[in-house]
């Protein structure tokens, strides 16, 4: 709870004395009523407003509350909005005889007023002016308080108290600030049934070994909970409100941020005396401090844990771009391009190539499927697989079948992934390829484009899946594209999906261009075809032959 803003109630408890009337207040805070920005803080709108009478020879002030519903000829207002949730106000317009003094005093009189209807479009765009001044200084307030919280919370080298000795200082600083001897929290478990001393000043030290209160029946807790402020001025007479501890008087208010409950925090005093409202005031001040130290506490661990997965997660985002090639292999008549694009910092698709022995080049474009750091994970294990089995086998089936048993016998059967691979003759341009998963290939010619294998099986979902394989003769000036199925799945903003044809029209008319440059012209195109809600993660190998 904040600032205590005034006494709701002194509720009189039937059971089981009549007399508890005068032992027990709860206090009930209300929210505090939205005030209205001051006009009286644009120091220049009496400035203005006698200015625009002297021009004018019409009043012009600033009034709180709803312009009026009626319109005269003799009297006109404009509303100003200050911004949302707060009070609304008028100028108004009037005849130069209707005006205060307090706006006439120091201002002459203009010999003439000017025609009504032009006072009016001018005190109308003066109050569309007022209004979003108004508005930009709210918007400035609420900005510099979310700015303030984004200060980044950093451990101090020379912060050597443990929360420990924090809370129990706060703990002792409020019993002493009003008079009291001792003063406990106890904190709610994660089921919200039990309520534990966490932390105590004035209290035996075993007290923090002693088992957890159930909250069922713990009145005076479960009262403090529903945001009162609780105070038992004998508790002799008043044991059905369950005191924790054995003392005359007590104090229960609420522990809260402004999202959660965190517990309650008791103060106690060893004789029989009230509370004013300024003590209990400062108790539920005491409450606030100790639940901004327990989330200040809280937060500090998660930054550093966030702060930590933040550069493993560069670290991995390093590893990632390092790992794709960028220089294509000096092989006459070849071009090689690519790039990955991750829905997050790090990602499960892939591009790849590497050269192989008796002039055969090995390409390749993956999905691990998964999403994130698993994700970019499975997509190094499946990389490293194709790379390791690619340098045994001469067949794209082949290589495929073995990726297929390393990742089901070092799984336990969930991991699934997609693969496109293809071993390239580079002299005689011959391409034997095979697909498992949804990746696509396409060949983009002069004249036209045609689509290479279909949807097969994905890595992972048995020992004994099989592959097909599949032959094409790559001609010189002609372009291979691989692709992942998030590039043909890319959705734009009226839902329609980018699809093969959307890969290969793009680069038709343009195979004389460099293998960067197509490249370049698939990744503007997928990138100008995807809306927010359809991003994937996608890989692109372009191969030419020149």
């Amino acid at each position: 709870m904040g600032s205590l803003r005034n006494i709701d109630t002194e509720i009189a408890v039937a059971k089981p004395s009549t007399k508890n009337a005068d032992n027990l207040k709860l206090y009930t805070e209300q929210p505090a009523k939205v005030v209205r920005p001051q006009i009286e803080a644009v120091g220049s709108l009496p400035a203005v407003l006698r200015a625009f009478e002297a021009t004018t020879g019409w009043s012009l002030r600033y009034v709180d509350g709803e312009p009026q519903r009626r319109q005269t000829d003799q009297r006109w207002s404009a509303p100003v909005s200050p911004g949302v949730g707060v009070t609304l106000g008028h100028l108004s317009l009037e005849p130069l005889d209707h005006t205060p003094a307090e706006y006439t005093s120091h201002a002459p009189a203009a010999t003439k007023p000017i025609d009504r209807d032009t006072a009016r479009s001018m005190a109308a765009a003066l109050a569309d002016l007022l209004a979003e001044l108004m508005q930009t200084r709210r918007a400035l307030w609420q900005r510099e308080a979310e700015l303030a919280a984004g200060v980044p919370l950093i451990p101090h080298t020379d912060e050597q108290k443990h929360l420990a000795e924090r809370l129990e200082a706060v703990l002792r600083g409020g019993a002493e600030a009003v008079d009291c001897h001792a003063a406990a929290l106890y904190m709610l478990d994660e089921a919200t049934t039990e309520l534990k001393l966490r932390a105590s000043w004035g209290l035996p030290f075993d007290r923090l070994t002693a088992p957890a209160r159930p909250l069922k029946g713990a009145m005076a807790d479960l009262e403090a909970l529903l945001g009162h402020a609780v105070v038992l001025e004998d508790t002799t007479v008043m044991q059905h409100w369950r005191v924790p501890e054995d003392f005359p008087a007590a104090v229960c208010v609420p522990v809260s941020t402004p999202t959660t409950l965190l517990g309650t925090l008791w103060v106690y005093c060893n004789r029989k005396r009230d509370f004013t409202d300024r003590q209990t005031n400062v108790i539920e001040v005491v409450a606030g401090r100790l639940a901004a130290d327990l989330e200040r506490e809280l937060l500090m661990c998660e930054g550093i844990d966030a702060a930590q997965l933040k550069n493993q997660l560069a670290s991995v985002q390093r590893m990632q771009r390092n790992q794709s090639p960028t220089i294509s292999p000096v092989l006459d008549g070849w071009e090689l391009s690519g790039w990955s694009d991750q829905s997050q910092s790090v990602g499960s698709n892939f591009y790849d190539w590497f050269c192989l022995p008796d002039g055969l080049l090995a390409v390749a474009v993956g999905d691990a499927i998964e999403d994130g750091l698993q994700g970019a994970m499975a997509a190094a294990e499946l990389r490293s697989a194709v790379r390791a089995h690619g340098q045994y086998h001469r067949k794209a089936r082949e290589t495929i079948k073995q990726v297929n048993m390393t990742l089901w016998t070092g799984s336990a059967g969930d991991r699934r992934a997609a693969l496109c691979y293809g071993l390239i003759e580079t002299a005689t341009g011959r391409i034997n390829y095979a697909q498992a998963g949804r990746p696509g290939a396409v060949v983009v010619r002069k004249d036209g484009w045609q689509s290479l294998g279909g949807p097969s099986p994905p890595l992972g979902e048995g020992p004994e899946t099989d592959y097909e394989q599949g032959c094409y003769q790559l001609q010189p000036g002609e372009v291979l594209v691989m692709f992942t199925d998030g590039v043909c799945d890319a959705i734009d903003r009226e839902g329609r999906q980018l699809g093969i044809s959307g890969i290969a029209e793009p680069l038709l008319g343009r195979t004389n261009l460099s293998a960067d440059r197509l490249a370049t012209v698939l990744r503007e195109t997928v990138s100008t075809h995807t809306s927010e809600v359809s991003r994937h993660d996608r890989a692109v190998l372009v191969l030419k032959r020149d």
